[in-house]
């Protein structure tokens, strides 16, 4: 409901917001040009009385002296007949140039305030604030949702390049956006009368004026009295007319001024009302603020760029949302699937599952997990694949389910499987499938499969969660899903590097060239290779970045594995079809703090690249697992030589077929103290390789971190552990 909320006034008003954040821009840089063309003065350095005389002296036909909030001072004259207007300068009263609004200023001042469109254009605008209010407010409270609270709100950001520049930017303007709506809104409101901005509020003209000769301007008690920064207005009497006053409005109030007397009549201060008024006037439009209209229009010129990233996320779940054929009605289907999302990406899988069901012979109903009826007369089978949102929080599609499950009850007996969606550096990865899971199992439903998690939208891992749900079900299934096709490349293959031929457990270091120019790639980003016959992809961690010039992987060979055969027995010169896969939650943060490298078998892979473009030297610590050093020691050449340049600090590594030897996670404990101080120094955790190999690796480091009372989830919700598992 959030997102709806979120999504429907920004399409709407997409448009509208932009104009208003535009012009916004535009106009913020004005007060901070008005004040550094202007003459500054301190408090108590000029009074108005001696800022009349000095104009008295240039300008003897003075009608009306301004001065802006921003400190820019006008003098309005007639000489000769002819009216003019200069600014002058306030310690002189000489005038400096005439004065002439900027056509362009006005221009886009009546296009940010009333759209051209007088009175009803203010309404226009005004409705267009409450957008952008609505807007920030639903946008920080999802954000806060994302992240898993608004004690995480400082976090760092994952996901789509879209997302991340989305929900990143408008973290940067959240506060500027909602200051310019919020004032934006108080002062259409005053505008048509719904809040009172105390300008009704005027003194009486006075009754009674001394006699005799005016006095010279200068002399005037009233004005002398008055500090120059809180001058507003200062209208001069009508000429030949001895009933005419001055007439004084100031920061503090508003009165007139007896010319003869030089007293102050009919004084009214401004009241509260008109003091609010002033007070977001200036917020919203920074004259007399400067300082703050610059990061105001910053914050104002994000609005484009968040419009242009928010229509491409909305257009993107749109397309991703569920397109199910074969729908059959609840109360006659054979099997439901149910599904929780939050921006529909895992509707594709649901689409592929139900197909394939559809096409063994099953009848489906498909729907959002808030949909949960209770009583599917003929299920024979339920089964949910949901994603886990912020800190183990339920996805959009699946709010209600949880509520609903326990309103509605389940069918007693009924066999489910759940299949979770979700990013291992989440701390909380899966962790609403899991509460789905349970939840089911107290309400009597039977569990026909482990719960299994997918990793990344990971097409191999559906694709054995497949497997599992054909052996329960008796038959075929095969689940081949690739979220969108992507643009595939012909890569050549230039060198290898052969290991662990000598026992048994061949791996293989493959470098290759492209055909055509590549897409820009880092060490840490995935290569996915397409086998022949296959629509699955295999993907494999990249040990280089587009800077090395060549694609490098590094592979072992499996018993009946499709692509590692594929890959261990490709010919020097022979071509394989690939695409390269961002991965940029998996990388060395910038930066000098500590890094330490934790990985075994290939998972060296992207470790060795990380390794290899250290050009700054920061300290980086390798832990690497391996079977025998005489026999695949992988890129032991390479990082001996990273050792000698300081790209690489240090190198521990583990053994776990020679005399006495260990795994990793062994040569952790052992390096227990070091680990501790690199820790506390703010050193980052990388960790690639196996998921056996990464839970060992969490629970060594989980006791290596007690004594300093941090955990692995701890450095996972400061962004300081990553994995890159399979």
């Amino acid at each position: 409901m959030l997102r709806q909320f979120h999504s429907l006034p920004g399409l709407i008003a997409a448009l509208l917001v932009m104009i208003l954040a535009i012009s916004g821009a535009v106009l913020s840089v004005d007060p901070a040009l008005e004040r550094l063309h202007n003459t500054s003065t301190a408090a108590g350095q000029l009074n108005v009385g001696q800022l009349a005389e000095g104009v008295a002296h240039h300008f003897p036909g003075v009608e009306q002296i301004q001065r802006t909030a921003s400190g820019t001072v006008i003098v309005y004259y007639n000489r000769d007949g002819q009216s003019g207007a200069e600014t002058v300068d306030p310690l002189t009263g000489q005038g400096l140039a005439p004065y002439a609004p900027s056509t362009f200023t006005r221009w886009v001042k009546d296009l940010h305030r009333a759209l051209f469109m007088g009175t009803p254009g203010h309404g226009v605008s005004g409705v267009g604030a409450l957008f952008m209010l609505i807007l920030a407010v639903s946008g920080a409270l999802l954000l806060a949702r994302r992240l898993g609270g608004w004690r995480n709100l400082l976090r760092p950001l994952r996901g789509t390049f879209s997302q991340r520049w989305h929900a990143e930017v408008g973290r940067l303007a959240l506060l500027g956006l909602l200051l310019s709506a919020v004032s934006g809104l108080y002062m259409a409101a005053t505008t048509f009368g719904l809040i009172a901005d105390g300008s009704q509020s005027e003194p009486a003209f006075p009754t009674h004026l001394s006699a005799g000769p005016a006095l010279p301007v200068a002399n005037l008690q009233a004005l002398q009295a008055i500090d120059l920064n809180d001058l507003r207005e200062l209208v001069y009497p009508s000429p030949g007319n001895p009933n005419d006053v001055f007439s004084l409005r100031t920061a503090q109030g508003v009165g007139y001024v007896d010319p003869v007397s030089g007293a102050l009549l009919s004084y009214q201060p401004h009241d509260s009302m008109h003091t609010v008024y002033q007070w977001v006037y200036q917020l919203h439009t920074a004259e007399g603020l400067w300082w703050l209209g610059l990061p105001l229009g910053l914050c104002a010129l994000c609005v484009p760029l968040m419009s242009v990233t928010g229509i491409l996320l909305w257009w993107r779940r749109r397309k991703a949302g569920p397109n199910i054929r074969h729908n059959s009605p609840a109360h006659s289907a054979d099997s439901v699937i149910l599904v929780g999302t939050e921006n529909n990406t895992t509707w594709g899988f649901a689409n592929t599952l139900h197909a394939a069901l559809h096409q063994a012979g099953h009848h489906v109903h498909s729907a959002p997990m808030n949909e949960w009826k209770g009583e599917y007369r003929n299920a024979q089978r339920l089964l949910i694949l949901t994603a886990t949102h912020g800190d183990g929080d339920a996805p959009a599609s699946a709010a209600q389910f949880l509520a609903r499950l326990n309103h509605k009850g389940v069918k007693p007996g009924l066999p489910f499987a759940v299949l979770g969606f979700g990013d291992r550096q989440f701390p909380q990865f899966c962790q609403y499938a899991h509460r789905v899971q349970a939840a089911l199992e107290l309400a009597g439903a039977s569990p026909l499969l482990e719960l299994e998690t997918v990793n990344r939208q990971s097409s191999q891992e559906f694709a054995r969660w497949g497997h599992a749900l054909a052996t329960a079900l008796g038959h075929d299934l095969a689940l081949a899903h690739t979220p969108e096709p992507p643009r595939t490349y012909q890569l050549e293959l230039a060198e290898r590097i052969v290991y662990g031929e000598e026992v048994n457990a061949p791996t293989h270091v493959l470098r290759f060239k492209a055909h055509s120019e590549l897409p820009g790639f880092q060490a840490g980003d995935l290569v996915g290779i397409i086998p022949a016959n296959s629509p699955v992809p295999r993907f494999y961690s990249l040990a280089s970045s587009s800077t090395d010039g060549v694609l490098e992987i590094c592979v072992r060979k499996h018993q009946g594995g499709l692509c590692s055969q594929l890959l261990h027995g490709l010919d020097l010169g022979a071509s394989v079809e690939a695409f390269i896969q961002p991965n940029p939650q998996f990388r060395p943060a910038s930066g000098a703090h500590p890094v330490i490298l934790i990985g075994a078998g290939t998972g060296i892979g992207p470790l060795a690249g990380f390794i290899r473009n250290n050009t700054a030297r920061h300290p980086m610590h390798l832990y690497w697992g391996g079977r025998n050093p005489a026999s695949d020691f992988l890129y032991e050449p390479e990082l001996n030589r990273y050792l000698a340049d300081q790209r690489l600090t240090a190198l521990r590594a583990a053994f776990s077929q020679v005399q006495n030897g260990g795994y990793v996670q062994d040569r952790l404990r052992s390096d227990a103290l070091s680990l501790r101080r690199l820790v506390e120094k703010g050193a980052q955790v990388l960790v690639c390789g196996s998921r056996e190999m990464a839970k060992g690796v969490m629970q060594a480091l989980d006791e290596i971190l007690a004594p300093l009372n941090l955990s692995v989830l701890t450095l996972k919700a400061q962004g300081r552990y990553r994995e890159d598992v399979y």
